[in-house]
Order: C-alpha cells, then structure tokens, then sequence
C-alpha cells in the first residue's frame, strides 16, 4: 500500500476514535515515524502532507533532515544519548524522550533556546522501557524548572504491546490524569499540555483516552526498508 492510501484508512480511524468521544480530530497530530524506511519513503509521506516526522536514531534524523530539511518539523522519540545532543540540538524541533536529570542537563547547556519536549514516562514499569518512574515524575518535573532552555509541553509514554484493551486503556488514561495533575500546578517550565502516546497498534485507543500526538510508523510508510 502506498503512504497515501494508508493515511486515507488512518484519518478514516482518527475521524471514528475522534466522534467516539467528542472530540476533533483537528486536536491530533500524526507523527510519521520513519526510523526503518528510505529517506525517499519519508520524502513521499512529506508530499503526502505528513509535516511531523519522527526519529528515534540521531544518524537517521542526520540523514534525514539533509535531504528534507525545513520541510517537515522534527521529532526525536528515541532514547537519546547525551552525548549525541550536540548533533541533533540545532535540528529537532521537539524531543519526546526526557526520563533523566542528566539528559536534562546537556539539553539545557546545548540549546540556544527554550525547546519543547515531552517528559517520558513509563507508566506500565516494564523494564524494557524506557521512561522515568510514574511515582517520580512530578518531582522531576518539578526540578526542570531550574533549566530554563527545557520547556514540558507534554508527556509521552508506550503501551504493552498486548491483546488486553483494558490493560492498554489504562496505561493511556494513567498518563491522562497525570497530565491534567501537572496542568493544575501551573507551573512555569511545564504548561504539558499534550499527550504523546499511541503507535500503528494502539492509536485509536489512544485517541480515546485523549492522545494529542501519535506517532505512526508501519501503519503509514510500511515496514522496514533496506
């Protein structure tokens, strides 16, 4: 299937996901994750009018961005190495991965401006995700504030990948009401309003429960490329 017949079957989804709960679907912004296809196929979801991509490899957002360039905006969603913010820092226009004082730190030293990032979190406290502990994340939240070139627009957080609907909606809805918790503290360095959460599997649910960004890889531009 070809990226834009697959995004006529995605906005179809997000439309129904959407009425489903009274929402517009003006309030999602897919993210057309393209770390394991071409730089081609992330050039044909651009022409498709797919202006948010996503990375999770700093060497594939480098190659990437030569070729696309200001032409879409930018989205790191990857576990990121502090040592390679220097790379990506002037190239990104958002980072989805937050989860460390450290990260934090060389984010706030490397930036010449405040950059809008969601805080990770891992709601489901599987140990082969990443994210920091739900039960701290107001805390580190909190702490932010002492860097002033991180602003927390937004949390971010992965689903089980399992059959059990139940399960999923939970983890999404935890991230919900830890979002509006944030919200009411009024706090400077994080207005977090938005949701990062909700992949090809998962996005409807997502949605339900009050995703604003879904980050969709297989389901738009196929499954990995050479």
């Amino acid at each position: 299937m070809s990226v834009a017949n697959n995004l006529v079957t995605i906005k179809q989804n997000i439309e129904q996901a959407c009425q489903k709960v009274h929402r517009s679907s003006d309030e999602v912004t897919i993210i057309g994750v393209t770390k394991y296809v071409t730089i081609e196929k992330a050039e044909e979801a651009v022409k498709q009018g797919i202006y948010h991509l996503g990375e999770n490899r700093t060497e594939g957002l480098l190659d990437k961005h030569k070729v696309i360039g200001d032409a879409a905006t930018w989205h790191f969603i990857g576990s990121l190495q502090s040592r390679k913010v220097k790379e990506i820092i002037d190239k990104v226009d958002y980072i989805h991965s937050i989860d460390r004082k450290s990260i934090v730190k060389e984010i706030n030293k490397r930036a010449s401006k405040p950059l809008d990032c969601f805080v990770q979190v891992n709601v489901s406290g599987e140990e082969s995700k990443h994210g920091i502990a739900l039960e701290e994340a107001e805390t580190f939240i909190n702490m932010i504030k002492d860097y002033p070139n991180i602003k927390v627009i937004g949390l971010m957080t992965m689903a089980p990948f399992v059959e059990d609907e139940r399960l999923v909606r939970n983890v999404f809805r935890t991230l919900r009401e830890l979002r509006d918790q944030i919200q009411k503290k009024e706090w400077d360095q994080a207005p977090c309003r938005y949701l990062s959460m909700g992949m090809s599997n998962d996005y409807q649910l997502a949605i339900e429960e009050g995703a604003t960004h879904i980050r969709i890889g297989t389901s738009l531009v196929g499954p990995y490329e050479e």
